[in-house]
């Protein structure tokens, strides 16, 4: 595949800076005309690890201020059979950042003929988050996970990164988001690396329950209007996205649990 512009490499993002920089959009100027908290803004991510590979997970509510902006936003994306990010922060930088990674990671296997390692895709978007500096410092900060099936290792990877675009793995679970710490709490009662699918998809939402008990910011499942959080499990065998009944029924076992609870207290 060849291209006619000065850029001769194997990355998306270098070649718009370099050949068609007039296609970038620029967050930092663009946050500079109007009050940056009024944009909708992600919320409560989180990944871990899990006997089979690696769990990412979002709750779907965008807000802007006090205010819902949506209520069935998707944070959570794959970025190529055996990669996602997961996105808080500003929506709009946030979801641009998500869809460049995918087709910075298709790019370069049409021009490499092969993927990138998982730890170069996770320094890929390291670099993505430290060029969107300039807009954060602003207000429109993005602030992702990502996590992926290593499988030259066999083994599920996570990372968390800071506005800066610093890079961390971790070894056993991460969250981010208005509702990250809360997220973070549950995960720190409940997770196990070994765990199985069932025990994992039960960790997740228990965690977003708990996230969404404590932050006004931060959705959990919504039965009436049948909207469910986002639970991915990536594994050997590539990506498998939770069903929403599989959802709402560990959902409605745990408030059964929490109304059983409250009602031997009393």
């Amino acid at each position: 595949m060849q291209f006619r512009g000065k850029y001769q490499g194997s990355s998306f993002s270098e070649l718009l800076d370099v050949d068609y920089s007039h296609l970038r959009l620029n967050w930092s100027e663009l946050s500079g005309s109007f009050d940056a908290s009024a944009i909708p803004h992600g919320t409560t991510v989180m990944g871990f690890k899990y006997a089979e590979g690696v769990v990412i997970a979002g709750d779907r509510l965008a807000t802007m201020g006090h205010r819902v902006a949506s209520r069935d936003m998707e944070k959570v994306y794959p970025t190529d059979a055996y990669s996602l990010i997961a996105i808080a922060g500003a929506a709009g930088p946030a979801v641009e950042m998500a869809r460049l990674m995918r087709i910075e990671l298709e790019h370069y296997e049409k021009i490499e003929g092969e993927s990138l390692e998982l730890e170069g895709k996770a320094n890929k978007l390291s670099q993505m988050v430290r060029q969107n500096l300039p807009a954060a410092m602003q207000g429109l900060a993005v602030v992702p996970l990502f996590a992926g099936y290593d499988r030259r290792r066999n083994v599920g990877r996570l990372w968390g990164y800071d506005m800066t675009g610093g890079r961390y793995e971790e070894t056993d679970y991460e969250a981010t988001g208005s509702g990250g710490i809360y997220a973070a709490e549950s995960l720190k009662k409940s997770h196990r690396n070994n765990a199985d699918r069932t025990e994992s998809l039960r960790m997740a939402v228990q965690a977003l329950v708990d996230a969404s008990d404590e932050d006004r910011a931060t959705g959990g499942p919504d039965v009436v209007r049948g909207i469910f959080p986002i639970i991915d499990f990536c594994t050997r065998n590539g990506i498998e996205r939770a069903s929403e009944s599989e959802i709402e029924a560990v959902f409605r076992e745990i408030i059964a649990q929490q109304s059983g609870r409250r009602g031997n207290a009393s």
